[in-house]
């Protein structure tokens, strides 16, 4: 087995340790007289000092949802758009002040805690630097787009003692815990595979086509691309995170844009770990538009004792449930198929399908996991209690890895093995170089945070 792993390169992450920890070669901003992660920590009765970075509409759904409560209130919207950090602010004219780099923010030390709701390629680094500044994170998903990153941010929060909770808010719901319990229940007997999909009809012309368009007053556009390429301003990738889902250096496509909300079931309920093999096919086979990334992607996870599949598809809507014409939309679903019998499920139902009589005189579980407070209400106080909620990246770092898995394979066109372990991919190489990302100038990965202390 190939030796490659973060935890062996101890002489590779001390010369990493020699770029600024904030991900940016150039001399950090100011943290305005505080240990970077020392942060300020609210007591139990004072309310929770908040800040967005990315104002877009996922972004400012999870605001709001916070700001409602009396406990907390809005200091900072960070976005590199000035309209959207703008409007922001004037719906908490008396709090909250603008900026447009996040770093500023970060070290004001009034703030205790960043949503982080911008593009995915720039998750990881806003992710590690509120980290360092002491802030507790609620990072929209993905989490990452490689797999390095991953294990990153993870490390990040352990390091520093913060407090996190990833985006995947159908985990609050009450369907999901119901078919949790009946998993659990055994009432299925011996599961062998569980079967998940995302599926939509964009048709050909996908996103569509832009004419060339010149960048946006008040908009920069270089930072927003940050540690990604840079490639002309494109007003359909700009504009939305259903858009940007069709670029891969910006979102790593649909697979990572969906897959955490329907693979989260499975590996909650059965208590999955990591993969030891993926397995992954696909590409850009109908759509012709401005975009680059699969139409298509279908991903084999091989688990001790059984398999979990995906399937993605933007041009065909079909769900595998047995009906006569319907129009194309988007559908989504979760197949647990046991020896006695096969549960699907969705994010608001679930149908019991027994095998033959296998199921007679089984009785469905009581409830017995507690009902959420709501995904953002939870991470509000677990902010105060200092105990991780139930998305916390200690969690969702199994449903992260095993999609930025599927990616590598997709891109390599073969399989790849993973240790639990070591938490590193073995007997490749060139997969384990292609999990760290190369960040553009000035632009730097923090290796240092490959390594737990």
């Amino acid at each position: 087995m190939s030796n490659s792993t973060p935890l062996n390169r101890r002489a590779f992450i001390a010369r990493a340790a020699t770029v600024s920890a904030i991900g940016f070669a150039a001399p950090p901003l100011a943290w305005g007289g505080e240990t970077p992660a020392a942060g300020r920590r609210p007591g139990p009765n004072s309310r929770i000092h908040l800040g967005l970075i990315g104002c877009g509409g996922m972004g400012r759904s999870n605001l709001n949802e916070c700001a409602k409560h009396p406990d907390v209130v809005v200091r900072g919207a960070c976005d590199v758009w000035a309209s959207r950090r703008e409007a922001v602010v004037a719906q908490f004219k008396d709090t909250c002040q603008p900026y447009a780099d996040y770093r500023e923010m970060l070290a004001q030390p009034d703030l205790d805690a960043v949503i982080i709701a911008s593009p995915p390629h720039w998750h990881a680094l806003h992710a590690i630097g509120a980290c360092q500044a002491g802030k507790d994170i609620y990072l929209q998903k993905p989490m990452t787009l490689h797999l390095g990153e991953s294990l990153a941010v993870r490390n990040a929060v352990r390091r520093h003692g913060r407090i996190s909770q990833i985006g995947t808010q159908i985990h609050a719901g009450e369907n999901y815990r119901r078919v949790v319990e009946l998993i659990r229940s055994g009432n299925l007997g011996k599961i062998g595979v569980a079967r998940t999909f995302n599926v939509m009809n964009q048709g050909p012309q996908g996103v569509g086509r832009a004419a060339s368009s010149s960048v946006p007053e008040g908009m920069d556009w270089d930072m927003w691309c940050g540690p990604a390429p840079r490639r002309p301003f494109n007003p359909i990738l700009a504009s939305d995170a259903y858009s940007h889902s069709s670029w891969m250096d910006y979102s790593g496509g649909w697979t990572p844009g969906m897959a955490p909300h329907i693979i989260d079931l499975p590996i909650w309920a059965l208590e999955l770990g990591y993969p030891l093999v993926t397995s992954s096919a696909g590409g850009r086979f109908v759509v012709d538009d401005d975009g680059d990334a699969y139409d298509h992607h279908e991903v084999l996870w091989q688990y001790p004792g059984l398999t979990l599949t995906w399937m993605s598809s933007l041009t065909n809507s079909y769900d595998f449930v047995m009906r006569g014409e319907v129009e194309p939309a988007r559908r989504l679903g979760i197949y647990f198929h046991g020896s006695d019998g096969t549960l699907y499920a969705n994010y608001s139902m679930m149908r019991l399908i027994p095998e033959g009589k296998r199921m007679s005189g089984r009785q469905a579980p009581a409830p017995s996991i507690p009902p959420s407070p709501g995904h953002e209400r939870e991470w509000l106080d677990s902010i105060q209690s200092r105990r991780q909620p139930s998305c916390s990246v200690f969690y969702h770092v199994h449903v992260d890895v095993p999609i930025l898995l599927s990616l590598l394979s997709l891109k390599l066109c073969r399989s790849i093995r993973f240790d639990p372990a070591r938490e590193w991919i073995v007997d490749d190489p060139e997969a384990a170089r292609l999990a760290i990302p190369e960040y553009r100038d000035p632009w730097r990965f923090p290796k240092e945070y490959l390594a737990e202390v």
